[in-house]
């Protein structure tokens, strides 16, 4: 049996658990799944990952999750369009069906195939797209996770400062006090 790990998670990790997950709700996976994964990869159990995800990293990761979730939408209305591509066959064998009765004319193909290698290029176009997006995702994704990761640094610097401060008060209320009983 392997041996899994129970030290702290570092900001890699994080970082790691995130994307996994992130790339999941994208394609349509489960997060379940994405845990094993991410738990594989760091000799962590699925459940150490789950939890790490819903009681730390999900927080910092809301925006990312949205986007992923409307990616994965999109991915599903472009597959949908994919399967409509028995559509465009069946009008090929229309317009070659046509062509017996003398009904079609090369005029009507070359219309066909130019509306057909428009929609080709705006594909591709899409892909590009889609490609950018999810490169600039992940780099947006990195930076809130850092600004997260120092943004908690300095909430722990902040309490420290205003520890001090209090104890540094009560220090100065405390020899207020005994200079003015030495007085009386």
């Amino acid at each position: 049996m392997p041996i899994t790990r129970q030290d702290a998670w570092t900001d890699d990790e994080d970082l790691m658990l995130a994307e996994t997950v992130l790339r999941h709700i994208r394609e349509g996976g489960t997060q379940l799944k994405a845990f094993e994964e991410v738990g594989k990869k760091l000799s962590r159990t699925g459940a150490a990952c789950g939890f790490r995800w819903n009681s730390f990293v999900r927080k910092q990761y809301q925006s990312g999750i949205e986007l992923a979730k409307k990616q994965r939408k999109e991915l599903k209305k472009q597959s949908k369009k994919v399967e409509d591509e028995p559509a465009i066959e069946k009008a090929v064998e229309d317009a070659a069906d046509l062509n017996e009765v003398g009904t079609i004319t090369i005029d009507v193909v070359k219309s066909f195939l130019d509306d057909l290698q428009e929609k080709v290029e705006k594909t591709s176009i899409q892909k590009e797209n889609i490609s950018k997006c999810d490169k600039r995702v992940k780099e947006l994704e990195k930076k809130v996770f850092q600004l997260s990761a120092e943004n908690e640094k300095l909430k722990e610097e902040l309490k420290t400062i205003e520890g001090d401060h209090r104890a540094l008060v009560d220090i100065m209320d405390r020899a207020r006090k005994m200079v003015g009983n030495k007085e009386n």
